[in-house]
């Protein structure tokens, strides 16, 4: 049995084609293309015609690509961007109308996959305790929880309104940003975020996303794809926030030519650095591991309980 699973998402479009085995899902085939659905969504609560129109082709070829690999169930999933646009649903028809159909997944949902993603990994299941972090173009999904048993019991779970392209909008007007800049989009974050966590509260923190792909890849100088490199790596907070410093002193051009660096990646990853910093203080965790897996892995055996 095979599926597919795209992860509409509010700057990229992701697709996993996965086939189960005896061991469970094993990943036939991805692609990763960067359209940037919810540029300028944040302060226009629109989506624009540019990032709509790149979002539609990238569908397009999403599901071209599963009907390749011979997938009849297909599931296309958006996120934050088509949460908050007055016209989603003009998005949305024409999706079904060039026979791509799309579900919005509720903020709920998408950090309770993106935890079930990590929790049903082999890597970090043994943990008695995880957090995940998530962030994307809009919003950042964080959540704890406990084993108990064969079962995990959630202590925290939510989903901020906090993301890179809202970020670019609201705090960073250009693509170098100065100090001030950072200051205020520090304070923005953190504001939104409104909590701490008791120290050692946080267990095992797992970042799931561009931004920690996107930072391993650039540190170990992968040029290629390689996610059997880059899965269960660790991030430590310095790295992380001397990350943020380096690349926000760099114009797009000059990000965009980091050997790792996903193409398309060098508009958002310096702001993605700041969230995952930021998120990384507020949990006080030292370290994070770093997964390839997203909500679309955990997608494959989870049906979609919340909508909105």
């Amino acid at each position: 049995m095979t599926k597919a699973v795209i992860d509409v998402g509010s700057n990229s479009v992701l697709l996993l084609i996965a086939e189960k085995t005896a061991q469970g899902w094993q990943t036939i085939h991805e692609t990763s293309s960067v359209t940037g659905l919810g540029a300028n969504t944040k302060i226009s609560a629109l989506i624009g015609e540019p990032g709509a129109t790149k979002t539609l082709e990238a569908l397009k070829f999403a599901y071209n690509q599963a009907a390749k690999h011979n997938v009849t169930d297909v599931i296309a999933a958006g996120t934050m961007a088509l949460r908050i646009a007055t016209n989603a649903q003009d998005f949305l028809d024409r999706a079904h109308h060039q026979q791509t159909p799309i579900t919005i997944l509720s903020g709920e949902d998408e950090a309770h996959l993106g935890f079930l993603a990590v929790a049903q990994d082999p890597i970090f299941n043994s943990a008695d305790r995880l957090t995940i972090i998530d962030p994307g173009g809009h919003s950042t999904e964080l959540m704890t929880a406990e084993k108990q048993g064969t079962s995990w019991n959630t202590l925290y779970k939510r989903s901020f309104p906090i993301g890179a392209l809202g970020l670019i909008e609201t705090n960073f007007p250009d693509e170098t940003p100065s100090f001030a800049d950072r200051l205020s989009a520090v304070d923005a974050i953190d504001s939104t975020l409104g909590l701490e966590y008791l120290p050692r509260q946080c267990g095992t923190v797992v970042v799931l996303g561009a931004t920690g792909t996107n930072l391993i890849s650039i540190r170990e100088k992968l040029r290629d794809w390689q996610p059997n490199k880059v899965h269960g790596q660790t991030l430590d907070f310095e790295e992380v926030s001397r990350a943020v410093g380096w690349m926000c002193d760099m114009t797009e051009s000059q990000r965009a030519a980091i050997p790792g660096i996903e193409p398309g990646r060098e508009k958002t990853i310096h702001i993605g650095a700041l969230i995952l910093e930021r998120f990384l203080q507020a949990t006080h965790a030292l370290e994070c591991k770093v997964s390839v897996r997203g909500w679309r892995h955990a997608l494959l055996d989870q049906p979609l309980t919340t909508r909105v």
